[in-house]
Formats: structure tokens, C-alpha cells, sequence
């Protein structure tokens, strides 16, 4: 599965002068953890996040926190989103495996990445996309699956597919395999791990099928 199967392509972005209180009434008002910052020419330049406008703009309630020997002046925090933005931002290709960029939001603390196509801003991916993924149901990813393996092996209605909590059995009922049974299992375990929601995949083959095969090897 690639990072394009789960990525939101429609981005809100804001620019570096935008008012981080605006970006802030955005994160809250959309559900977002972070925005894009582009510049003039739409490259990307930094990402903002809650934290980053959260930082400063809590003053402490005097009530519980009265100091008598001494007053700490005041620093107003940053006003537009250049001040409170993180430059040098974390990306990711569209065509990343998403198995990378979950190691990547558990390793690095993320919630969310830019994602690029050709250097350009093409979406972002979230954890949330992640998790989407993980529990689509699992008919619907079942008849991806059974479609995808149809497909590739020209063969309809010679399969079974079933698929329990993201775990996928695909089993050859019938035909005849064209390659070498160890060469369609790899292939389609392959197959099956491009579906959104697989999390696991088994591939077998009955009595039937593989005798099919042995016969024809031993007629070459």
C-alpha cells in the first residue's frame, strides 16, 4: 500500500504571514493536527502544528500562580505563522510504502506529513489515514482482493477469498496455475499487500490445482 491509496489530496495550506491565530481557528474548526505553509509560488517551506500555536498563548491564571517577590514581564508570542512554524519539514513520496511512513509517525512522534510528487505539494497523510485504512470492512476489502487476484491470474471463479479482521486467506479452488505454485503464492501475497486494510495474507492452493501443475512439469 502506497502513501497515494490513503492520502487527503485536497490540502489546506496557509502562507508564512497568515495569522497563526487564524491558522489555529482552522486546525480547530477542520479537525487538523497540522497545515502545510507554502510561499508565494506554492513550495512548501514549513508545516504548523497545534503545539506550535498553542506555545505562549496560554498565560498562567494569576490566581494559581501569584508570585509576590517578583513579576516576569511579558513576551507577547509570535503573531504570524513565520514565528511559530517548523521549516525544514519531514516528507514523504507518493509513492512511499505506508508501512514506511507508520514507522516513521511511531519513531519520530508525528501526526501528520507533507507528501510530494515531483518536488510539488500533492496532499497530506495522517495517522487518521492510517488508521481508516486499517478498518475499512472487511467485505470491502475482500472484494478488492478477489478482483485484484481475478485479474491477475485470468482465472474468475476459481478462487476463494476471505478475509477476517484485515487478515487475508486467498485459496485456488479450481484451474490451473500458469507458473509454478511458489511463484503464484509470492506473487499474489504481493498482490495483496497493495489493498488498503490487508494486514496479513496467506495463500494456499487445494489438492486439485496443484496436481494440475505437477502434470503439466512433468509433460515439459
Amino acid at each position: 500500500m502506497q502513501v497515494r491509496d490513503v492520502m487527503t489530496r485536497e490540502v489546506v495550506t496557509v502562507g508564512p504571514d497568515t495569522s497563526a491565530k487564524y491558522a489555529a481557528e482552522v486546525m480547530a474548526g477542520r479537525g487538523f493536527a497540522a497545515l502545510p505553509v507554502v510561499d508565494d509560488a506554492g513550495r512548501l517551506v514549513g508545516i504548523v502544528a497545534e503545539a506550535d500555536v498553542l506555545r505562549d498563548r496560554l498565560p498562567a491564571d494569576p490566581r494559581l500562580h501569584a508570585r509576590r517577590d517578583e513579576e516576569t514581564p511579558e513576551h507577547p508570542p509570535a503573531l504570524l505563522v513565520r514565528g511559530v512554524m517548523t521549516g525544514g519539514v519531514r516528507t514523504v513520496d507518493v509513492g512511499a510504502d505506508m508501512a514506511d511512513v507508520a514507522r516513521l509517525f511511531v519513531d519520530g512522534r508525528l501526526r501528520s506529513v507533507p507528501v510530494l510528487e515531483h518536488g510539488r505539494l500533492a496532499g497530506i497523510v495522517s495517522r487518521r489515514d492510517l488508521l481508516a485504512a486499517l478498518v475499512r470492512p472487511d467485505d470491502e476489502i475482500r472484494q478488492d482482493l478477489l478482483r485484484l487476484v481475478e485479474g491477475y491470474t485470468g482465472d474468475p471463479g476459481c478462487w476463494d477469498v476471505v478475509v477476517t479482521e484485515g487478515v487475508a486467506t486467498i485459496e485456488r479452488t479450481g484451474g490451473t496455475p500458469e507458473v509454478p505454485v511458489p511463484v503464484e503464492e509470492r506473487a499474489l501475497r504481493a498482490l495483496a499487500h497493495t489493498v488498503a486494510g490487508v494486514v496479513s495474507v496467506r495463500v494456499l492452493h487445494d489438492a486439485t490445482a496443484r496436481q494440475g501443475v505437477d502434470r503439466t512439469e512433468g509433460r515439459a
